[in-house]
């Protein structure tokens, strides 16, 4: 009778430790997250940012015939925010007017020095030719003259018949001399009109030109839509300061927001697996909660160097099937190009995959522990891999090596 309590007191603790090793080891397993072995088909992809486009755009374009004017620069002073939405006909950029303005003031003074030059031209005209007519009259009474007198000399000796012919013979050569010279400078007069009058042509052109062009400096949209500014080759956007050329005179663009595509870069190792037609996993950084799938457009031919890179990279262009009312040109996707799919395999997460020396093992759960499984592994994506040997189909394994484990 005297060991009952004994027997009792044991019998308590006994419970009480084994209820401490229950408890201790559920609360440990309650904090581990577990996964599933999952089996099936395993995509295997290349991954990589990119940057949304609309697949088409019509360009908010400056003026036209800055090169005819000979004006190379011109500097955006004004410009509307990206991302607003216009009407057709409104208002969205000012380019500076100092240079074209110095041009046309220039061609209003050459305007006027060819304006004045054609009067000069025509008066001078004018009067040559007034004074070779009536120099012509006169040598055509004189002629009359020669030949009345030779008429009157038919009695006279026929020295002095000979004599008025001679005389009658130079006039009739001084009248044609005169008409021919009079033709001549009349062909003259003619060509020297004509070319003061193109010169004055092309001076009044070349400065209404410049008044056509001068009031295209104020810039507005071709059609409704949404202002994004234009891309330079540089990557950088145009903006207040920014230099609009003749050889790219575009402002901004308005973009198709039905139709978007995601222009990505590949490096060189990675092109290889690359080919038109792949399906693609599309994610919008901004929007984490959105996905969208697409299909590879085209390939670059010949790799790029981007910059601050030493890399070589592709351009890979990208077509969404979906739209939506959220996607905006220049946002940045996150792009996953399936270039394989192995059929039927066993696949968990990298993050649950452990190495130690040169074994690989996942933390297999078994009851309420858990214990070390040798696993072999295949080929990997971004965030799972495939298991080959050690494991089967719905086993529980640990995502993360236990904190038991990781004092050790």
């Amino acid at each position: 009778m005297k060991k009952k309590p004994y027997i009792i007191i044991g019998s308590v603790i006994l419970i009480v430790v084994l209820a401490t090793y229950y408890f201790s080891s559920s609360e440990v397993e309650s904090n581990m997250i577990t996964v599933l072995v999952k089996k099936g088909n395993f995509e295997i992809g290349v991954t990589s940012s990119g940057e949304l486009d609309a697949e088409n755009s019509e360009n908010i374009s400056g003026p036209a015939g800055l090169m005819q004017i000979r004006v190379y620069n011109v500097k955006i002073t004004d410009l509307i925010p990206e991302g607003t939405v216009v009407d057709s006909g409104a208002y969205v950029a000012t380019l500076d007017r100092s240079e074209i303005s110095g041009k046309l003031k220039d061609a209003e003074s050459a305007l006027e020095t060819a304006q004045s030059n054609f009067t000069k031209v025509q008066l001078d005209t004018t009067l040559e030719l007034r004074s070779l007519r009536d120099e012509l009259i006169n040598k055509k009474y004189e002629l009359e003259e020669k030949k009345i007198n030779l008429d009157q000399m038919k009695y006279e000796a026929p020295a002095t018949i000979r004599q008025g012919e001679i005389d009658l013979d130079k006039s009739e050569r001084a009248y044609d001399q005169a008409l021919k010279s009079y033709k001549l400078k009349t062909q003259q007069s003619q060509a020297k009109m004509k070319d003061a009058e193109i010169e004055l042509q092309k001076q009044l052109r070349y400065k209404d030109e410049i008044s056509q062009i001068i009031n295209q400096f104020v810039i507005t949209a071709p059609k409704k839509g949404m202002v994004i500014y234009f891309k330079e080759w540089n990557g950088n956007k145009r903006k207040v300061g920014s230099t609009v050329d003749p050889w790219q005179n575009i402002v901004a663009t308005l973009p198709d927001l039905s139709s978007m595509m995601s222009k990505t870069y590949v490096n060189e190792i990675d092109i290889r697996k690359i080919i038109k037609g792949q399906k693609v996993k599309i994610g919008i950084d901004a929007f984490p909660d959105k996905n969208f799938t697409g299909e590879i457009r085209s390939v670059a031919n010949v790799g790029e160097q981007l910059p601050n890179s030493d890399a070589k990279v592709f351009e890979v262009m990208i077509k969404l099937n979906e739209t939506d009312t959220v996607l905006r040109p220049s946002m940045t996707t996150s792009n996953t190009i399936l270039t394989r799919t192995v059929k039927n395999v066993l696949f968990i997460p990298i993050d649950a995959l452990q190495t130690a020396d040169s074994t690989v093992f996942v933390y297999l759960k078994d009851g309420l522990t858990h214990r070390k499984q040798l696993v072999k592994t295949g080929e990997s994506n971004e965030n799972e891999i495939i298991i080959t040997e050690g494991l089967k189909e719905n086993d529980v394994i640990l995502l993360n090596a236990p904190a038991d484990e990781k004092k050790k």
